[in-house]
């Protein structure tokens, strides 16, 4: 991560840099067009670019994380390891009454929910409500996902 922001913050000084260079050779024109002026903004816009680059790879750093710790807290929640941690007892898993239930098989879940709804986007130009009434029906016989050996009768 250090890396990351260093890599940000070297591409937020060399824009800065680029911008003065436009603005030094600008003035030295006397707001005239020159090739000094053509290169330094042939510069910026490089520095630009770059600057853009490095926010973009931050910003996918950024909610990869975002992703892995809500992941994270999903499975702790589901398999009750969220209140081991924190020194509760795990009578707390049982007071609501849910079992907990496998990492392996939340994160199964989960990608196949990804997947309906990525499907359901890109599916057939119907309003989605439709879509999802007409999929629940076309896999009402079915189990939950058919993909997981877990969901099918044995």
């Amino acid at each position: 991560m250090d890396s990351l922001v260093d890599s940000l913050n070297n591409a937020y000084q060399e824009f800065v840099a680029g911008a003065a260079s436009v603005l030094e050779a600008n003035e030295t024109s006397g707001a005239q067009k020159t090739a000094a002026t053509d290169a330094a903004l042939e510069n910026f816009k490089q520095k630009w670019e770059l600057f853009m680059v490095a926010c973009d790879q931050a910003e996918e750093f950024v909610e990869s994380v975002k992703q892995r710790i809500g992941s994270e807290c999903l499975i702790d929640e589901a398999t009750g390891s969220l209140s081991s941690k924190s020194g509760q007892a795990v009578a707390a898993a049982t007071t609501t009454g849910l079992p907990s239930i496998s990492a392996i098989r939340l994160e199964q879940m989960s990608k196949a929910v990804r997947w309906l709804v990525i499907e359901l986007q890109h599916g057939s130009g119907a309003p989605a409500s439709a879509s999802a009434s007409a999929s629940a029906h076309s896999h009402s016989s079915a189990p939950f996902d058919a993909r997981f050996s877990e969901d099918t009768t044995q």
